[in-house]
This record gives C-alpha cells, sequence and structure tokens, in this order.
C-alpha cells in the first residue's frame, strides 16, 4: 500500500537501502511484488543505492491452453520479464526471477521433456532469451514450502536442481530442499561441477535431444545433462565424458 510515486517515499527508501548496504553490509535486494509498481521506480532505487545484484518477483500466470497445461510458446511471458529488465536498466545489476522457466519445468519433468526445447531450439525460458538477466529456480517460498501455491513435483525436485546448476542463467538454491530435504549432498555435488567446469549465466547451451522421456543437453562443450527415464543413451554422448552424477532420472557427465 505504499505510495511509490511520492517523492517523500522514494527518498526515504532510498536512504534506508543505502543505510542497509553501507552500514548492515548487505549489497543487493529483492523486489518483492514488482508488478506491483512501474519498473521506472525500481530504476529509482537500483539506481539511488546502486547495490551489486537485484532481482524482481514478476510471478504472471503463464498462457495455457484448452488442456490446462502451459502452451508450447511462452513468447509474452518472457518478453514480461525482459521488459523488466531493460526499462531498470539492462547494463546494471537489475535482473528477474525466471517464472517462465519455473512453469516449463514443472510440467516438463512429468513426461513432457520435449517442452524444454523451444520453438526456436533454444531453452523456452528467460535463459533461451538474456540468461545474463534471468535467475532461475525450483521452488520458493511461495511456490513450495508451507504455502505451496506451485510447487515442482516433489518426487522430481533433484531434475529441477540438474537442469538449473548446469545451464545458463543465475541458479537459485531453495533453504528447504537443501537444509531439510536430505537432498544437500545431491545438490553440492551438482553446484561443485557447475564450478569446477566454469558454467556461468552465460554459458553456451546445446540442445542435443528433447523427447517426451529424454533430455540431453551440452553447456560450454565442458558438461553434459540428462533429464528423463530413458537410459539407452550412450550412442549420443561424446567420447571422453564420464558420468560425474546421477540421481532419480538425471545424470551429468
Amino acid at each position: 500500500d505504499i505510495d511509490h510515486l511520492n517523492p517523500r517515499v522514494q527518498k526515504e527508501l532510498v536512504e534506508w537501502l543505502n543505510w542497509l548496504r553501507t552500514d548492515v553490509g548487505l549489497d543487493g535486494w529483492r523486489f518483492d511484488f514488482a508488478k506491483g509498481y512501474s519498473a521506472d521506480v525500481a530504476k529509482i532505487y537500483v539506481d539511488r543505492s546502486e547495490p551489486s545484484f537485484a532481482v524482481a518477483e514478476i510471478w504472471t500466470s503463464l498462457a495455457y491452453g484448452g488442456d490446462g497445461k502451459p502452451n508450447l510458446n511462452q513468447d509474452p511471458h518472457r518478453q514480461e520479464l525482459v521488459n523488466w529488465v531493460n526499462k531498470v536498466g539492462g547494463s546494471g545489476p537489475a535482473t528477474t526471477f525466471d517464472f517462465t522457466t519455473k512453469g516449463i519445468l514443472n510440467v516438463a519433468v512429468e513426461g513432457e521433456l520435449w517442452r524444454l526445447r523451444g520453438t526456436d531450439g533454444k531453452a523456452p525460458g528467460m535463459i533461451g532469451w538474456w540468461p545474463a538477466k534471468a535467475v532461475t529456480f525450483v521452488d520458493n517460498h511461495d511456490t513450495g514450502s508451507t504455502q505451496h501455491m506451485w510447487p515442482f513435483p516433489s518426487d522430481r525436485v533433484m531434475q529441477g536442481y540438474a537442469y538449473i546448476l548446469t545451464h545458463p542463467g543465475t541458479p537459485c538454491i531453495f533453504y528447504d530442499h537443501f537444509f531439510d530435504w536430505g537432498l544437500k549432498e545431491e545438490i553440492d555435488r551438482l553446484v561443485s561441477i557447475r564450478t569446477r567446469q566454469g558454467i556461468h549465466s552465460e554459458s553456451k547451451l546445446q540442445i542435443m535431444e528433447a523427447d517426451a522421456d529424454l533430455y540431453l543437453a551440452e553447456i560450454d562443450g565442458k558438461v553434459i545433462v540428462k533429464l528423463g527415464p530413458r537410459y539407452d543413451v550412450g550412442h549420443l554422448i561424446p567420447e571422453g565424458f564420464k558420468v560425474v552424477a546421477h540421481g532419480n532420472d538425471y545424470a551429468v557427465w
């Protein structure tokens, strides 16, 4: 209910943000419910507080077909995320949570992995267009946890992490999954692979296969990830690659 167009509100919020940065030591902002005020206002807060990182929560509905499932083409949805970053300043620290990828991945791991290759052959979420500005995630405190508004399939969570931790974008790990679900060791292994191989937000993604039961992709020519129950993929893996992580319906070479 704050009037973000009010000059006094803007002035006092900027002062508070700068206090958090200089006195408390915080150096990044999460803009909650960012669709509730304009990107022009968010730009004021970013420009005048100069964080090293800023991420916006712009959670809007995907486009759904008559079958209740997301349409293959979600371009308007990810365009909204791209537009926000452009307005706040594409050359600055502003990013957005990649809700497009989250929504598609939710459905894809349920036997529809073909969804992970868009009509242009690239990743179908924001990471397919502007990965440097996309913060990927499997669940957060709203979608999962006790609120459970849009949860990832619980028995396929590690497939989600195998995807975001090997792909471009800036992956975000959910506290509950890491500390409460007993997945710390598996997630740690994927993080160490990403770090060791130098996978980053703008890494090059090559989608090798995307069928109902198999998604196979190569990242930077260094890492290959497989999602899905299909096991006969040896002929698709280039010589010299060895399995370094695996779990329920996922593997990483």
